[in-house]
């Protein structure tokens, strides 16, 4: 059996080449390349041929590429007029110009061109995508095509540095109206990219391509991302959502987070969110919301660790186990005592290096440091500068801790104010 043999060709050297059929009659030329989406996504279905009648789609597998670089119709070929019913991906219409997320480079790029492949003779479809171009090359020829010969074309512009995306990486986002494109994006993959990341691609993107691929985030993926865009950003996702998916991706956000956001929206829409969440994380939103935003309540978050007095080192360690915040906001462990006063605190440093049957009180800081609830972020800012502190808890009028500020939301508030 000989080996399949493969030619290269780009979308935009291919476009208006002219078909004929076997007896070397004009039939057309090549307007576009339908792809199949879905399951089947990548395949070529079907060339789209600009006739005297108008266009026309012809199954792929029906047209081969002449020696002479045109592109001839099988025997008995029908050419069967394109209708609006006929749902493909169009790789000219629909692929190129667009953006797309480059999920290795953690940006958004846009396409210049498209990588086609012709198969040698009894492959199942003789033409398939295989890259799509964001690099020079797809750009130099666009350019340059009709002023130079295409292999002229080809062989120039593939000296140019290669920027290209597989196929098997770039889907078409189907809810979408307009047919926008992106990489498709894996939940471990999306793993592996920071929540801020994410928020600079989303920023980078054009507003329907952003809310399509937005939509496409697990809760706790959309929580992580909504908490590192600016309010307006955060209101131009949610828009199109519903309350209910809504309540699911706050849920998951900080409590101190959730409730900025609540507290940018209508107060209508805020109340219908609250409405759909769980009544343990609905109360600790509604009770953040009561505080001044610009007081050390109004930024902190509920999210702590906190034991007895009489806790041991092996208790603290499944105690932060079993916490369900962000793992990487928790520096300190709290002793409080029956009453929620905040009695002491113990830097996660020195826990780790205790035995599991030392006592948490033995462990703990001579002094605490705190804030009131009232604290203005302004004296804040003074306080972690003073004592370059990486957290701040938060107490009210009876001494009970409340909740605890991260020195990301005061670095937040210092760089609103530059």
């Amino acid at each position: 059996m000989k080996p399949r043999t493969t030619t290269r060709v780009s979308l935009t050297a291919l476009l208006g080449t002219p078909v004929t059929d076997a007896r070397g009659h004009m039939r057309g030329r090549l307007k576009d390349v339908a792809v199949t989406t879905g399951p089947d996504g990548g395949r070529v279905a079907g060339l789209v041929l600009k006739t005297r009648e108008g266009l026309a789609l012809v199954p792929s597998q029906d047209v081969m590429e002449t020696p002479a670089g045109t592109l001839e119709l099988r025997s008995g070929v029908p050419l069967v007029p394109l209708t609006d019913e006929v749902i493909y991906l169009f790789l000219q219409q629909d692929l190129i110009d667009r953006q797309i997320i480059d999920i290795n480079g953690r940006k958004v790029v846009r396409v210049n061109d498209v990588d086609l492949e012709w198969m040698g003779r009894g492959a199942t479809h003789l033409l398939r995508v295989a890259e799509v171009e964001v690099g020079l090359s797809g750009a130099f020829r666009r350019i340059f095509k009709g002023l130079l010969t295409r292999s002229r074309l080809e062989t120039l512009s593939r000296k140019l540095s290669a920027n290209a995306i597989p196929w098997q990486f770039v889907d078409v986002i189907e809810p979408d109206p307009a047919r926008r494109v992106k990489l498709r994006i894996e939940h471990e993959r999306l793993a592996d990219i920071h929540p801020s990341e994410l928020a600079d691609i989303l920023e980078d993107l054009a507003p329907a391509e952003r809310q399509a691929v937005f939509a496409t985030l697990d809760e706790e993926v959309a929580a992580e991302t909504l908490e590192e865009v600016e309010p307006k950003l955060q209101k131009a996702l949610l828009e199109k959502l519903d309350d209910e998916r809504i309540a699911d991706i706050v849920e998951e956000m900080d409590p101190g987070a959730a409730a900025d956001l609540l507290a940018e929206l209508p107060e209508a829409q805020s109340d219908a969110i609250l409405e759909e969440m769980e009544p343990e994380e609905r109360q600790e939103v509604e009770e953040l919301l009561e505080f001044d935003e610009n007081s050390a309540a109004g930024c902190m978050t509920t999210d702590f660790v906190s034991l007895g007095l009489d806790a041991t080192v092996a208790q603290a360690v499944t105690a932060l186990r079993s916490f369900e915040g962000d793992p990487e906001s928790v520096t300190e462990v709290y002793l409080l005592d029956d009453s929620r006063v905040l009695k002491g605190s113990i830097s996660l440093a020195r826990l780790v290096m205790a035995q599991p049957e030392t006592r948490l009180n033995v462990l703990s800081e001579p002094r605490v440091l705190f804030c009131p609830a009232d604290f203005h972020q302004n004296e804040l800012a003074e306080m972690f500068d003073k004592y370059n502190l990486h957290a701040l808890a938060v107490i009210d009028k009876q001494g009970r801790m409340v909740g605890v500020v991260q020195a990301e939301h005061v670095i937040s508030f210092l760089r609103e104010k530059l």
